[in-house]
């Protein structure tokens, strides 16, 4: 059975059955534990569980629920959602392709037409409640064992302070530790993970921005929109079931000001901003208002003895640029390559690897994200990023042509090796 018949096959057995929350791990030991399963975590155990390894992953919200996100896929994340033989069930999910994106300069508008590609036909920006499932799907069918509801109540460490695994706490208390040859934090922001291990900052950003989410009916709505003003910007983002999800975006300071206790405020402020828009799409969606108030990235220590970080949990920008996911996915294949590889200096390469990329990532998104551009000077932070991306880009077809040439190691010398890492 290919990869994507498999997931369709897993998503149609979700799709009218919840899916059970109190599963019980079926061994005491792993190969690797994942402690999150939305993007980055449910990837790297998809990833680890194709190669063979046996995977645990764990995660304290609830399967297939929802979570705050622009959606919008930039061709990093498009490209490997591709390969894994996941864009196209995506796209027969609902997600519209997304063949332009424009950006609105106050009155200018530079449209920017999306190159299709051979199996990618455009963009997408998927509904996280469809995403993430989609993910965890696809890493059940490759073999990883899934528990949502369930959080972390503790790291295993031994007496050199490698980490050896993990402790879960159930509803009623008692505890249960299991050990692993690698953690892997995917955990968020705020990573538990990050801080048992006491993950070093390498860098910090300087901006921070305040995100108002709304959805809206989008029949007319075509590709992706982005709107740009003085200490205001916005988005317009098709997603699933004819819904976009309109993103005003103010500086943190602006927001505790003048829109922290009135949400609806914001989205008037982007209303008057983009008058295509109109004040009567806000609301429509039967969603209510939610908001994050923002902090500045940074980009954390990669790994450690017995454990790595991978998504926010390691790097995180702010979604002014919607680039979130692509890190996310592009970082999860890199850990999961690294630990196949059963070489401690690929952990080295990873974290190398990845750092050249975030740090141009992270540097032209607190560019834009500062709000101190004109419009006329703003098309080339724009450009800056783009350039940042492409970097992205070669980088992730360098990975797609080297796992055309090289054969998996076989099962059994990766899971002997992994405790060399």
């Amino acid at each position: 059975m290919s990869h994507t018949t498999s997931v369709r096959a897993a998503s149609r057995q979700h799709k009218d059955i919840p899916m059970l929350s109190n599963v019980v791990p079926a061994h005491s030991h792993y190969d690797a534990i994942i402690v999150g399963a939305r993007c980055a975590g449910a990837s790297t155990a998809m990833l680890l569980s194709r190669a063979g390894l046996r995977v645990l992953a764990v995660d304290r919200q609830s399967y297939g629920s929802d979570t705050l996100s622009t959606h919008a896929l930039m061709r990093p994340a498009v490209m490997q959602l591709s390969r894994w033989g996941l864009l196209q069930p995506l796209i027969q999910s609902g997600a519209p392709v997304i063949r332009s994106t424009t950006f609105h300069y106050g009155e200018q508008e530079v449209t920017v037409p999306i190159r299709p590609e051979p199996d990618i036909p455009g963009l997408i920006a998927p509904r996280r409640t469809v995403l993430d499932r989609m993910l965890v799907d696809a890493a059940r069918a490759a073999g990883a064992t899934i528990m949502h509801d369930t959080p972390v109540h503790d790291l295993m460490f031994d007496a050199h302070r490698r980490v050896r695994g993990v402790t879960l706490r159930d509803a009623g208390g008692q505890t249960r530790e299991i050990s692993a040859d690698i953690v892997v934090g995917a955990d968020g922001l705020g990573s538990f993970v990050a801080r048992k291990v006491e993950a070093r900052m390498l860098v910090q950003g300087r901006c921070s921005v305040a995100h108002v989410f709304d959805y809206a009916p989008a029949p007319a709505f075509s590709g992706y929109h982005w709107y740009f003003g003085r200490n205001l910007s916005g988005g317009v983002i098709p997603t699933n079931d004819g819904l976009a999800c309109i993103v005003a975006s103010v500086p943190t300071e602006r927001f505790d000001a003048k829109f922290r206790f009135d949400l609806s405020a914001a989205q008037l402020a982007l209303a008057a901003l983009a008058p295509g828009l109109g004040s009567r799409v806000f609301g429509n969606g039967g969603e209510r208002l939610k908001a994050f108030r923002g902090t500045p990235g940074r980009l954390r220590q990669a790994y450690g003895p017995g454990w790595m970080l991978v998504g926010d949990a390691g790097f995180f920008r702010d979604p002014l640029t919607s680039h979130g996911i692509s890190d996310a996915l592009r970082d999860a294949e890199g850990a999961a390559t690294a630990i196949l590889s059963c070489r401690e200096s690929a952990l080295r390469e990873f974290q190398e690897v990845r750092d050249s990329l975030a740090l141009p990532i992270l540097e032209t998104t607190d560019a834009i994200s500062a709000f101190d551009w004109s419009l006329e000077e703003l098309p080339e932070r724009h450009k800056r990023f783009i350039e940042a991306m492409k970097s992205e880009v070669a980088v992730l077809l360098a990975r797609a042509a080297r796992d055309r040439e090289v054969p998996p190691l076989p099962q059994g010398l990766v899971t002997s090796q992994l405790e060399a890492i």
